[in-house]
């Protein structure tokens, strides 16, 4: 059995176990950490992916999205994670604020804030502001797969409002 010295170098090695594949020992390292630190926020940021992503609790990983940026709200990572999950759920009130809050903090991806914003306008057929908000991600981005990615968002959007204009129909008497 290793001995840890720190919440850190226990953290340390959840997170290696995890990116070996070995999720049953990572959560309970995990689990370990905010059972004798509940304030740790960088676990609870972890629980939040594995439950949100492979174990597909949606209530916990909200749960640990949310505490986790309660804790540490300077910590980027959480907010991309928090804001997919916000619009999977498609909780409106819930993805604008996340969405004001991450556009002020350092080092999160706003591209990224902003192309989710985007999907949670796409998914409900609000096209200008998906349109809106997928053009600034362009502008914001800085990775080239990401800019791929924004620019099919960007087609599929003017593809959407395109066969909405072709169905439209007026009737004149």
């Amino acid at each position: 059995m290793d001995t840890f010295y720190s919440v850190d170098e226990k953290y340390l090695q959840a997170v290696d176990e995890l990116a070996y594949g070995e999720r049953p020992m990572g959560l309970r390292l995990l689990t370990e950490i905010i059972n004798n630190d509940p304030t740790y926020a960088k676990a609870h940021y972890q629980l939040g992916k594995i439950y949100y992503y492979e174990v597909h609790d949606y209530q916990t990983a909200g749960y640990h999205f949310k505490t986790c940026i309660d804790l540490e709200p300077t910590f980027p990572n959480a907010y991309y994670h928090y804001m997919r999950l916000l619009v999977f759920l498609n909780m409106k009130t819930q993805v604008i604020k996340v969405k004001e809050k991450a556009l002020t903090v350092p080092g999160v991806s706003a591209a990224s804030i902003y192309k989710v914003s985007g999907l949670f306008q796409e998914k409900n057929k609000n096209w200008a502001a998906a349109l809106a908000d997928y053009r600034t991600a362009f502008m914001e981005v800085t990775d080239k797969q990401q800019k791929i990615d924004i620019e099919e968002a960007i087609e599929r959007v003017k593809s959407k409002i395109q066969q909405k204009q072709a169905y439209t129909y007026e009737v004149i008497e």
